[in-house]
């Protein structure tokens, strides 16, 4: 009876231990590159959320892991690969029964953040997009979402805006042009080619207006210049069309300014700022300095007939006239028309400048070009 007792003794111990054994639970899996090759040496993080309770265990030959003994519980269950944490699966309920599969594919792991990134730029998440994650990586993203839908419903409504002002421009409904360009300002005061549009307009606009009400919407254009240029300073067209508006109200030093660093700005196009500054400077009546800026012109695009042309007409002021009424002009001012005869033979100074050969006469065309418009042909 005696062994027979401690026999069943024995037996119940062993029955507890089966039993406290039982208790148990395993997470397996399977660790895949984009390839579909198995990742030997990954290391599989699995942390206890609802207590503190860290193991790990790394992946074999054939990518697979196992790790058992395990309370039941919940779980973080992460893959680290070269160092670093490449993806994990959250929430993770253990089971008596069998393993959990958690298995990491990083072909699969690369479309869920194709498909996260996709939720960020359209603001829509998918209910299989925010399975398993945690609480506040779902907070996080479903923000992002929000925020990347509200700037995309905010983009929409700036190139309305924008593209408004762009057809009322070049249908020359300059108060339109306003308009629109004012509201895509008020929607995003930072992109510079607004400012830039919306001054030309205000340009456009003055130049059907007289008195103050010309002078109030020239205001208004420098204001829009000065802030496109805070934006972007570098931008030469811009520093062009504000030396022009400058010119326009009267303002030629600062004319002078604004198309001289167009020209440093943009050497390629130096020639035709400086040309425009000459012609400005003509208006202005200041005739030395705008021989000047015609000779830069020259000496920064040597072929630029017109440029050759009003330079030409400059040096016909600087003629000696003898007393027997003979004039001898200054080196230079036959070379020029000559010039402009060889680049636009056809052109429409052409029959000006054969006059200016013979007798030296002749007048000067002052009309602006816009170094980005294109060209127009010449009438023959």
């Amino acid at each position: 009876m005696k062994c027979r007792n401690m026999a069943l003794s024995a037996l119940g111990i062993l029955v507890f231990a089966l039993a406290g054994l039982a208790q148990t639970t395993a997470i397996e899996g399977d660790v895949k590159a984009a390839d579909g090759s198995p990742v030997k040496g990954a290391l599989i993080k699995i942390d206890r959320k609802d207590i503190k309770a860290h193991y790990q265990v790394k992946s074999d030959k054939r990518g697979h892991y196992y790790y058992g003994g395990l309370p039941f519980g919940l779980y973080r269950v992460a893959v680290e690969i070269d160092g670093k944490e490449v993806d994990f699966v959250d929430n993770v309920h253990t089971a008596y029964d069998a393993p959990v599969p958690v298995n990491f594919d990083q072909k699969a792991m690369a479309g869920k953040q194709q498909e996260m990134q996709k939720a960020a730029d359209t603001g829509q998440l998918s209910s299989d997009l925010t399975r398993g994650l945690t609480a506040e990586q779902k907070a996080q993203l479903e923000k992002a979402a929000k925020e990347r839908a509200a700037q995309l419903s905010k983009n929409k409504e700036l190139n309305a805006a924008f593209n408004a002002g762009m057809e009322a421009q070049n249908a020359k409904n300059y108060d339109q042009a306003v308009q629109s360009f004012t509201k895509a300002s008020e929607i995003d005061p930072k992109q510079s080619v607004i400012w830039a549009h919306m001054a030309d307009s205000y340009v456009a606009l003055a130049a059907t207006k007289t008195g103050a009400d010309q002078d109030a919407l020239m205001a208004k254009a420098m204001d829009a210049y000065q802030k496109g240029l805070e934006l972007k300073p570098d931008d030469a067209a811009m520093h062009n069309n504000y030396g022009l508006a400058m010119a326009r109200a009267k303002k030629f030093p600062e004319a002078q300014a604004e198309l001289a660093k167009a020209a440093e700005i943009d050497p390629a196009n130096a020639g035709k700022y400086y040309y425009n500054l000459g012609a400005l400077l003509v208006n202005a009546g200041q005739t030395d300095p705008a021989g000047q800026a015609f000779k830069k012109a020259i000496e920064a695009e040597p072929n630029y007939a017109d440029a050759q042309y009003q330079y030409g007409v400059y040096l016909v002021a600087k003629a000696k006239i003898g007393a027997d009424g003979k004039v001898t002009p200054v080196p230079g001012t036959i070379e020029a028309f000559q010039k402009y005869l060889q680049l636009k033979p056809d052109g429409p100074f052409a029959a000006s400048a054969k006059s200016m050969l013979q007798t030296l006469g002749g007048s000067l065309d002052t009309s602006y070009q816009n170094p980005n418009a294109k060209k127009k042909p010449v009438k023959k």
